[in-house]
């Protein structure tokens, strides 16, 4: 009991970062459609800790699955986003099975592809700007719309942003070995 209720915890904790992330755009467009790039500095102490828990199938598929659904109940969830979603979630689960489930690696290796969750949640920016907009101007302040225009067709700053995810991601999850040190020892080191 005290087991699935610590991954309800965690599953919990990773929806408020991609919440986190969401009301970011409160303050710039900006924000919103880069604000990926440093959750991982968050989710990184989640997943390693989920992983503790869960030493099969299964740490990413719950984190991510969780955020799904809620995303499905209050119809934030677009094709883009279940498409990046499922292939995200399915390399985090294949890496982590090859590396070892049992091994630290595996946990480093497969945070890699669940770092870019977020952006397959705002996606939907670049896959279906005009809906994007549309919804900006109902949602958002006046003029919100115009300031995510130049955000959106700054491709090369997205490009440079999922880029630095690489190696934010691995930064990220160092920081959370060296903090929750009991659960990295847990882990077999297999570097």
């Amino acid at each position: 009991m005290k087991k699935s209720f610590i991954i309800i915890l965690m599953a919990v904790a990773y929806l408020l970062t991609f919440i986190l992330g969401a009301t970011s755009g409160i303050i710039h467009p900006a924000c919103y459609a880069y604000i990926g790039v440093l959750l991982p500095f968050l989710t990184a102490f989640i997943y390693l800790f989920t992983c503790s828990k869960i030493r099969s199938f299964g740490a990413a598929t719950i984190l991510n699955g969780f955020v799904f659904v809620i995303f499905l109940i209050a119809g934030e969830a677009d094709p883009a986003y279940i498409i990046a979603t499922v292939i995200l979630t399915a390399l985090a689960e294949i890496i982590r099975k090859v590396c070892g489930y049992d091994t630290i690696k595996g946990v480093r290796w497969s945070f890699i592809p669940l770092a870019f969750s977020y952006f397959a949640y705002i996606s939907h920016w670049w896959f279906d700007t005009e809906g994007s907009l549309a919804a900006a101007v109902e949602e958002m302040r006046a003029g919100y719309d115009q300031m995510m225009i130049p955000v959106i067709n700054n491709i090369p700053m997205l490009v440079v942003v999922l880029v630095l995810t690489i190696p934010v991601a691995i930064l990220a999850m160092r920081l959370a070995e060296r903090t929750l040190k009991k659960t990295t020892e847990s882990f077999v080191k297999n570097t």
